[in-house]
């Protein structure tokens, strides 16, 4: 248990679901602000590099340490330290929350010098390990030679990016929501600037987007540290792994590696397979996954962020009632998005793809490519949304096990099911990678159905009243924007053919015609925002 100082204070919390909104507004905007910078981000590179083999090795040696700080700063990390920190908060004051800091700030800041070290030192076998179809392919040597090369580049950033993660799980703790949710857009400047910039200088080019990743983790770090200040909340790192609030962080931290982290995993486990499939393959899977990430990332992930710090308060201080309505806002909250998002992903996804990335070096067939595994990857948006948002129900209440049983059934699926899509779409039709895609989705189905079967049998969550009524609402909706899609969609066929500013208006009056015939449609059927804010 925490200590208990002899002064308690009670922290500024945000209740209902008018605060979660708010919450959520806020780091949807941020986030928003981010992911469009992604997307330019994305342009540039695709302009800049392509789709071809140093694209790829690019790609790989940027998504290893992103893996990782994944699984450990923003995944298993984030989701044990702030139910705990929120515990300390409750029981012990600021005082108790600072002295767990501290401690937090040692043991993560040494363990991750030491794993940085390492993976500097065995850049070759990491590499060979997430790309193993290059390395064994003699013909791929080169590329994989390209891709070592620049993860001891861009590895440290695994260290920049968790300690810059544990500062925002701080500010997030507190109802700081903003800066953490802003941090991001740093990269993505940081990014553009060595594409348009720093490239030049080095040879092979693509070299100085690995060490635009690592300027990246430098200057987001740094961005953090005068908030933390301001809030009196900036550690002074401990070394002390017998403190009881590290020890408690480390138990729940083990098993939640793998259950936060089960998408990602699952990515990891398409590159792997992607290296054996022709060349392209991991580009065309990057760029729809980032298209993917665009919804997810606004709403699922904003969704999810702010209600973990809020379920955990609430099961610390004994209130099911308020748990389950709040699980409840956030799962209406990201239905009400993220079925509108996964149709136009479906319906426009050759046309999207090729509005913002066929520049440069990319080419038509690339785009057609990648048009086939965004499609498989938009099946699975839902499911990836609800996973954001069903698993804090688990974290919060400081169960970390369960999660884990049910990602590692999910993951297992996965792996069977990437095999069989895999090799029949590869040999008869070369779209291997949507198998991968497509497998995905599959999987976070799974995982997404098992998270909420387990809330509903534990009692932890039951659906609140009219939720028959709202699906009718979204079916309805969602019908009527799609056939305007498709209206559209006859009208104008020849998308390669046209400069980019014609692609860019008619996406535009797609995207502006086709939401706003879905929100009249919502509106016209008797749907409000009082429906989002709390009943009680």
């Amino acid at each position: 248990m925490p200590p208990s100082p002899a002064s308690q204070e009670t922290p500024r919390e945000k209740s209902g679901a008018a605060g979660l909104l708010r919450g959520s507004s806020v780091v949807g905007g941020a986030t928003m602000l981010s992911r469009v910078m992604g997307l330019a981000r994305d342009m540039v590179l695709a302009r800049f590099a392509g789709a071809g083999d140093a694209a790829d090795a690019f790609f790989v040696a940027f998504k290893i340490p992103n893996f990782f700080r994944r699984l450990f700063a923003e995944g298993a990390f984030a989701q044990a330290f702030v139910p705990v920190l929120a515990e300390y908060r409750q029981e012990g004051g600021i005082a108790a929350a600072r002295a767990l800091n501290d401690r937090v700030a040692g043991a993560l800041g040494g363990t991750l010098l030491l794993v940085t070290l390492l993976g500097v030192l065995c850049a070759p076998l990491v590499a060979g390990i997430f790309a193993f179809g290059w390395w064994w392919d003699g013909s791929e040597r080169e590329k994989f030679d390209l891709a070592t090369e620049m993860l001891r580049i861009t590895f440290p950033y695994l260290m920049l990016i968790s300690l810059t993660g544990f500062a925002g799980a701080m500010l997030n703790s507190f109802d700081r929501f903003a800066v953490p949710a802003l941090t991001p857009v740093l990269l993505n400047l940081m990014l553009i600037a060595a594409a348009t910039t720093a490239t030049g200088w080095f040879e092979p080019p693509i070299m100085g987007l690995a060490w635009g990743v690592l300027a990246a983790g430098v200057v987001q770090l740094l961005f953090q540290i005068p908030f933390l200040m301001r809030r009196g909340l900036l550690p002074r790192p401990r070394w002390d792994w017998n403190y009881p609030g590290v020890r408690k962080i480390l138990r729940l931290m083990a098993p939640a590696i793998f259950g936060v982290s089960v998408t990602q995993i699952s990515l990891v486990l398409d590159t792997v397979l992607a290296s054996f499939l022709p060349s392209g393959s991991v580009s065309w899977l990057y760029f729809s996954d980032r298209l993917t990430e665009l919804p997810l990332g606004v709403f699922g992930v904003a969704v999810g962020t702010v209600i973990l710090p809020n379920l955990s308060r609430q099961h610390a201080g004994g209130d099911p009632r308020r748990f389950r309505h709040t699980l409840d806002w956030a799962l209406r909250s990201v239905t009400l998005i993220s079925l509108p998002a996964a149709v136009a992903l479906l319906v426009l996804a050759e046309p999207l793809l090729t509005t913002l990335f066929q520049y440069g070096r990319m080419e038509p067939r690339d785009m057609e490519m990648a048009a086939w595994s965004l499609r498989a990857y938009s099946l699975g948006l839902l499911a990836f949304m609800l996973i954001k948002v069903l698993a804090p129900g688990y974290f919060a209440r400081q169960d970390t096990y369960t999660p884990v049983r049910f990602g590692l059934i999910a993951i297992g699926a996965k792996m069977v099911l990437s095999l069989a899509f895999v090799i029949p779409l590869h040999h008869y039709f070369r779209l291997g990678h949507m198998g991968l895609a497509l497998a995905t989705a599959c999987q976070a189905a799974i995982n997404a159905w098992l998270l909420y079967r387990g809330l509903r049998r534990d009692d932890v969550y039951k659906p609140e009243a009219g939720w028959g009524a709202y699906l009718l609402r979204l079916l309805a909706a969602n019908a009527t924007m799609v056939a305007l899609l498709f209206g559209a969609l006859y009208l104008w066929p020849e998308w390669s053919d046209w400069s980019w500013w014609q692609r860019a208006w008619r996406m535009g009056a797609m995207v502006a015609g086709g939401g706003g015939a879905y929100g009249l449609v919502l509106l016209a059927s008797g749907l409000r925002p009082r429906h989002f804010r709390a009943t009680s």
